[in-house]
């Protein structure tokens, strides 16, 4: 069996001293200038953007890396480019790797069991055919979406079981409309609250030497007034928490989050690192390194 996912990441935590993913989330149309320089201009419109999209990324991960722990591509913005979209998230997962980062892949997946095993194939595995085994894109972790209820997350737990893979479960996110429905009473605690039991149920079988757990939850930056809680019901669960920066999360009041262990905590951030230079000022790879810092800085010391 391959190494705990729970374990890997505990252990990079304390060798980087660090909790921050560096989420990468790029726009054709705002990307690096660098990124644009080795453009022939000519040829297929998805090619050439996605070259670009490739060359922002790698940029900005020799930049930010090494503050962080681990990349978060957000899979939207390179499949929307098709084909060549997909070669570049496949170059921005061997970048990251060349650097040492984990890739956390955020597609928010989720469906009925068939279909949630074809996206644990795509994500972490790979897909038998006639003609041999087809490789997915062997992502260290990612995030899924619990809408469907425990069938359709079983088949994602069981394949980063398997891989030495980790899972995300949206439990409270940062979007100011998240209180739709994820705060809505359920028989006398939100539902929220009822994801977040879910989520501790399909981790206990899978908590590594580090006693946490591969099943791990997002729980958003922007409510952390509510970590406390989410803690106590998920205490073996890595919390990624989105929302710092752009979406106005105070990375200090998330404290919570990181009790249990250094690595019981990730905190994301992709536009107040990527587009840094845009409040800074001058080189953005030199912005975007020194956000990068601050933020390991400001998190580790919780």
């Amino acid at each position: 069996m391959p190494e705990h996912f729970a374990d890997r990441l505990a252990g990079l935590v304390e060798e980087r001293q660090s909790r921050v993913v560096l989420g990468l989330d790029p726009d054709p149309a705002k990307l690096w200038p660098d990124a644009l320089s080795g453009d022939d201009a000519g040829g297929d419109p998805a090619a050439r953007a996605a070259a670009a999209v490739a060359a922002h990324c790698r940029a900005a991960i020799e930049a930010a890396g090494p503050a962080c722990v681990a990349v978060k591509p957000q899979l939207a913005c390179f499949e929307r480019l098709g084909a060549p979209g997909w070669e570049a998230l496949a170059a921005t997962r061997d970048a990251a790797r060349e650097h040492g980062l984990l890739v956390l892949a955020d597609g928010k997946r989720g469906d009925v069991p068939v279909t949630a095993a074809a996206y644990a194939q795509a994500l972490v595995g790979s897909t038998p055919s006639p003609f041999g085994d087809v490789q997915g894109l062997g992502a260290d972790c990612f995030t899924v979406n619990p809408l469907l209820g425990r069938d359709s997350l079983e088949p994602l737990v069981d394949a980063a079981a398997e891989h030495g893979a980790g899972v995300f479960a949206l439990v409270s996110t940062s979007n100011p409309g998240a209180s739709d429905l994820q705060d809505l009473d359920a028989g006398g605690s939100p539902v929220h609250e009822h994801v977040a039991r879910l989520v501790d149920s399909l981790g206990a079988g899978h908590v590594g030497e580090c006693g946490l757990s591969l099943a791990g939850a997002v729980t958003g930056a922007t409510r952390p007034e509510r970590l406390a809680r989410l803690r106590e019901l998920m205490p073996r669960a890595i919390f990624l928490l989105p929302g710092v920066g752009a979406q106005g999360g105070d990375p200090a009041a998330l404290g919570a989050a990181f009790r249990p262990h250094p690595a019981a905590g990730l905190v994301t951030a992709s536009r107040s690192i990527v587009n840094a230079y845009a409040d800074r000022g001058g080189d953005p790879a030199a912005a975007a390194q020194a956000a990068a810092q601050e933020l390991r800085s400001t998190t580790w010391n919780l």
